[in-house]
């Protein structure tokens, strides 16, 4: 007996040295080749670039490009395939830039529709059947998480490890394609994520490398605008830089880093209201998105996100906001809860996610000693997955892109502050801040 007992724990002893050797020995990727997309010949009226997103209460907008200035802006969908029982029109736009002019660019709003329920649908009376699946209605809800997303062959990695992942929406915190100027860069980006953004809605917030602004030639977020549409005139918002929505009991916020925020801002005053109506009853998590993190001991982009902080922080703050994600930095961390630079219980996690799979590379040098606020760090490629199972508890991890094989790096229980107290004595706060003129 004793033998076997000492047999034990040296098995486990060996695989606690085992672990932490290849936890010290780990050698962080190096960036991939951006992918090549080979021309294929195609009918122009055949829907291109396939995406869908969330749309206000059961409903789901479908987008997608023609080259067929003519073809129309149908959908047909329903719960059999082949079978479409309902048809819906939207509209279509289109844009230029410099010497580019782009296909003919679908947004159709389709609904409503019944929660967590798989519908096949046709754009356009053309092409291939797609299908879809709506978010459930209460928990569990799961999110997948990744920022600054690109074309490589990272990027690919990512995104089939987040197909493995059995998510209900798709959370992007900016820098989308990296077409950088390059506009046939964001048709290559469509065609890249239309296996998954076709089944599951991709909500999306603007990066820096979605501005694409030329002075005097080219204004500013022309392609993200036509291509991307976000619900935010269903949220009350007047521009598609920053919106709301809801799923099954989690209230998501995206903010723009590259709109105006100051205290006398649309934005600002949209988010003051938009906070207002939020019901933690009804929505007890409350989950922020934008691009440049306000807490980051990366030495890349430093400081970059002060402005907004000093800005809106009061105000997520007073909400009792749960979780805060970023991206623009490629590397991966978790704080603490955190306000005004420090560990507060009442205060947000903040996740900065920028590791998708961009050109760049990873962010590899962290500022030291790490702030106290800071619980891991790393400069890996991934993705996050956040899964609420109720009013109280959700699930977070973070798997690493390892030789292609997703493995989990960071993994925390979170709980929500809607019964922590932190609401009731910030009651009064919230109402002050948020009622200011």
């Amino acid at each position: 007996m004793e033998l076997k007992l000492v047999s034990t724990t040296l098995t486990v002893f060996l695989l606690i040295i085992s672990v932490t050797v290849t936890t010290a020995d780990y050698v962080r990727p190096q960036p991939r080749e951006t992918l090549q997309f080979p021309w294929k010949s195609k009918p122009h009226s055949y829907p291109q670039q396939v995406h869908i997103s969330l749309a206000g209460e059961k409903h789901m907008r479908v987008s997608w490009i023609t080259d067929d200035n003519s073809s129309p802006s149908v959908v047909e969908y329903g719960t059999f395939p082949g079978r479409y029982s309902s048809m819906a029109e939207g509209e279509s736009t289109s844009y230029n830039y410099l010497f580019y002019t782009s296909g003919k660019i679908h947004h159709t709003v389709i609904g409503p529709l019944e929660h967590d329920t798989v519908y096949f649908y046709k754009c356009g009376q053309q092409g291939p059947e797609f299908q879809l699946k709506t978010p459930p209605a209460q928990f569990p809800v799961t999110f997948a998480v990744a920022g600054d997303l690109g074309q490589t062959g990272w990027t690919k990695s990512t995104l089939e490890h987040i197909d493995l992942c059995k998510y209900d929406v798709h959370l992007l915190p900016g820098d989308l394609s990296y077409a950088d100027y390059m506009q046939h860069r964001w048709d290559t980006f469509g065609e890249l994520v239309q296996p998954l953004a076709s089944a599951r809605p991709w909500m999306v917030t603007q990066g820096n490398h979605e501005k694409e602004y030329i002075p005097l030639l080219q204004g500013g977020f022309a392609s993200y605008n036509a291509r991307w549409k976000m619900p935010s005139e269903e949220s009350g918002s007047t521009s598609n830089l920053y919106y709301s929505f809801e799923v099954a009991g989690v209230h998501i916020i995206m903010l723009g880093s590259y709109a105006d925020y100051d205290k006398h801002s649309d934005q600002y005053n949209w988010l003051k209201a938009d906070l207002l109506k939020v019901d933690r009853k009804k929505t007890p998590w409350l989950l922020v998105l934008l691009h440049v993190p306000w807490y980051n001991s990366n030495e890349a982009h430093q400081n970059e996100g002060d402005g907004m902080m000093q800005a809106m922080e009061p105000l997520l703050y007073a909400a009792s906001v749960d979780l805060v994600f970023s991206g623009h930095v490629h590397a991966y961390e978790r704080s603490n809860r955190v306000n005004n630079r420090r560990p507060d219980s009442c205060g947000p996690v903040h996740i900065t996610i920028g590791d998708g799979g961009n050109k760049e590379g990873l962010a590899r040098k962290y500022k030291n000693p790490k702030p106290d606020w800071s619980v891991f760090r790393e400069a890996s490629f991934g993705h996050g997955e956040l899964k609420i199972v109720n009013a109280t508890h959700a699930f977070w991890s973070w798997h690493r892109n390892d030789d292609d094989e997703p493995v989990r790096s960071d993994q925390v229980w979170i709980t929500s502050l809607v019964n922590s107290g932190c609401l009731a004595e910030k009651s009064h706060e919230f109402r002050k801040i948020l009622m200011a003129p």
